[in-house]
């Protein structure tokens, strides 16, 4: 995988683009961004793209360098992750031994320290003066949920790269790249952050099973109220699909707002596009502010849950909020 390949993060993109482009490359970067939002990919390709050596600005993916990385066989790239809750002081060290042997092939060495903000104060402290006596052909990659929780001189030795929760649109993509059926990706995209979590709802038991309840619940809530209770009563909570009545109930949030995507035009919006005929026939049947408010009461419905209300009970008195209007 190369830089360019990897799914948003424009302006990351830029700063590594410069810095590979210009030969400009930082002693070290501060990767800074939410779950999901693609650090360590970000990070590992920048590493390949440095190693690689071939002809232009990112990986080539073709050279004896990328061919070792990709298989894992790159001796001068080291990865550091917590031992446990944190980094500890002999994990820095340990690193510092590593980098001070001769580099084997390549012209540098490259480090990639996760969840660097967890790093003891003795841990940072001994980071804190390898980096403050970089050695030129040395590169430290440092990954943060949060870049503010980093030590400030830490911080200041470091190139910023900010990363942003990744667009729907940029997950759509990449898990259609994939293979991932298209409609359980749409759903997907709209519930969870980052693309781990997608491919990890899309791959969970009964997640396309419960897209296709929350259609029917959804058709038979506007039109079919005994029809509605019905379903809910045979296909969820007789089911191993009543565990997870947030997730049903974060479907039916989607479902209500796609009838505010037709409505303003935007098809292309639409997280249940296989249903766009029936969609079409219904979304003007309330106005949008109707819509707004059958989200609302499944939202409130949720939160009814979490208060120990029965799932099943708040789901039966949501259906008839909603057929009431």
């Amino acid at each position: 995988m190369s830089i360019a390949q990897l799914a948003g993060q424009p302006k990351a993109k830029r700063i590594l683009f410069y810095a590979l482009t210009s030969g400009k490359v930082s002693h070290a970067y501060l990767f800074s961004g939410p779950p999901g939002s693609g650090r360590m990919n970000m990070a590992m390709a920048f590493a390949k793209a440095l190693f690689c050596t071939g002809e232009g600005d990112d990986a080539c993916g073709e050279c004896l360098e990328c061919r070792k990385f990709e298989h894992g066989n790159q001796p001068d790239l080291h990865l550091v992750e917590p031992d446990g809750n944190s980094i500890k002081i002999d994990q820095i060290r340990e690193l510092q031994r590593e980098l001070a042997y001769r580099n084997i092939s390549t012209s540098r060495k490259i480090y990639i320290v996760q969840r660097v903000e967890t790093m003891t104060l003795q841990a940072a402290n001994s980071l804190l003066k390898f980096l403050e006596e970089p050695q030129s052909p040395v590169v430290a990659i440092l990954l943060t949920e949060n870049g503010q929780a980093v030590l400030p001189t830490i911080r200041s030795r470091t190139q910023w790269v900010p990363f942003m929760p990744l667009a729907p649109d940029d997950m759509l993509q990449t898990l259609a790249n994939e293979g991932v059926p298209q409609l359980s990706a749409r759903a997907a995209v709209h519930l969870a952050s980052g693309l781990d979590a997608c491919r990890a709802l899309i791959q969970q038991n009964g997640f396309a099973e419960m897209r296709n309840v929350v259609i029917q619940l959804g058709k038979d809530s506007l039109t079919r109220f005994t029809a509605a209770m019905m379903s809910a009563q045979q296909h969820i909570f007789k089911t191993e699909l009543g565990e997870q009545p947030q997730l049903l109930l974060s479907l039916l949030v989607l479902w209500y707002k796609d009838m505010i995507h037709f409505q303003a035009g935007r098809h292309e919006a639409l997280v249940f596009i296989d249903q766009l005929d029936w969609i079409g026939k219904h979304a003007f049947s309330r106005s949008a502010e109707g819509w707004v408010t059958c989200m609302e009461y499944t939202l409130e419905a949720g939160k009814r849950m979490r208060a120990h209300v029965s799932p099943q009970l708040a789901l039966e008195q949501l259906l008839i909020r909603v057929q009431e209007g």
